[in-house]
């Protein structure tokens, strides 16, 4: 037996090829460019997309030995949409990645229903979520077209599905988190019609065969990323968590088979559903972590990853200095999108390890801070 599982992430597709023991047969990884720009927007082509996915799967059946396939499963960045044709699967423009910022102006017009939506869904009314996006960008395109989160188009694309898991449902502020289904309430505030969205499945379901990588192998895993990740890390029971560093930083504490609508500024959703009824988490973010790094180097701060150490741990401490890493707002506890990064505490002694020091400090801090409120919540 040998499955193909493919993670599509937020700068890059990674593959796996795994054998029946565990074993790791074959890997590849292929970059996703992203590009911001000083509005707020974050944007990526879907046609890269789609052609990153083909060609990591592609490379890690060849370094594999190309074994025949059991099964595909798909893990995707939760809250990136895009728009497209259903007719003929044609992406219309760039997809709308999780960082994008430019449907605030949706939140502050809907902000009135903030608190029913919380209560509904688990979610702050925020543009790191789906739904302010897919209300942004159907007033910019052609009304016969299908606006859905880009786990729904790989899918298609690779078994011809139209559908979402209930983890990448959970991320729309669509989704009641109490029962895994469309909330019809929450769908009229943002005017979106359920008819509209795809079939939410559970985690493990048949969705379809995948001629992509050669004969028909069955699509019959999809989960959004980060409640992969906790399921993963074996994070099964209430109190349990993790928290994964790529892009963004996602801290994850499961709270078993009972939603929790926190109190402390994190967000309740649904965690997977494997067949055994669903399961719930809590989650917290920082958005820029990864995206920092790149940034830091972007700008000559650093001029590689490993600076991180040569420079950041070349100095005793920050000197002084504090970074607060909302380079594309902050999420948890604070859900502030309009915030802006800043160094503060900068003098004439101020050295470039200390900004680095000062980067890895600010990026901790708030992970810190995203335990502490989990811990709060859950006891």
């Amino acid at each position: 037996m040998a499955v193909l599982a493919i993670d599509q992430g937020t700068s890059a597709t990674k593959a796996l090829v795994v054998g029946d023991n565990g074993t790791v047969l074959g890997l590849a990884e292929v970059p996703v460019e992203v590009r911001a720009a000083a509005d707020g927007g974050v944007e990526l082509s879907p046609d890269d997309l789609w052609a990153s996915v083909v060609a990591a799967g592609s490379r890690a059946l060849e370094s594999a030995g190309r074994p025949a396939l059991t099964a595909i499963g798909l893990a995707n960045q939760g809250e990136t949409v895009m728009a497209w044709d259903r007719r003929t699967g044609r992406p219309d423009g760039p997809a709308m990645v999780w960082q994008d910022r430019r449907s605030s102006v949706v939140c502050d017009r809907l902000a009135a229903h903030g608190p029913r939506l919380a209560a509904l869904t688990g979610l702050e009314l925020d543009p790191y979520f789906v739904a302010p996006k897919i209300a942004w960008l159907r007033e910019r395109v052609d009304p016969s077209l299908t606006i859905t989160t880009t786990d729904t188009w790989l899918l298609n694309r690779l078994c011809g599905a139209f559908v979402t898991d209930v983890a990448t449902a959970g991320r729309s502020l669509l989704l009641d988190l109490d029962t895994g289904h469309w909330s019809d309430e929450a769908c009229a505030v943002f005017g979106i019609d359920p008819a509209s969205l795809p079939r939410v499945v559970a985690n493990a379901a048949p969705l379809g065969g995948c001629t992509v990588f050669g004969g028909s192998v069955p699509v019959t895993g999809a989960c959004v990323d980060q409640q992969a990740a906790l399921f993963a890390e074996a994070c099964h029971s209430a109190g349990e968590a993790k928290c994964t560093y790529g892009t963004g930083a996602f801290m994850l504490a499961c709270t078993g088979t009972a939603p929790v609508r926190s109190a402390n500024g994190l967000v309740g959703c649904p965690a997977w559903d494997v067949g055994d009824g669903l399961r719930w988490c809590l989650d917290g973010q920082v958005y820029t972590v990864g995206a920092a790094v790149s940034w830091l180097m972007e700008i000559g701060v650093m001029t590689e990853p490993a600076d991180l150490d040569r420079l950041g741990g070349g100095v005793a401490d920050a000197g002084g200095v504090t970074f607060v890493p909302a380079l594309a707002g902050l999420a948890a506890p604070y859900w502030k999108p309009q915030a802006k990064a800043a160094f503060t505490g900068m003098s004439l002694g101020t050295e470039r390890g200390h900004l680095v020091r000062a980067a890895i400090d600010g990026i901790a801090a708030q992970v810190a801070l995203l335990a502490a409120a989990a811990g709060r919540d859950l006891g």
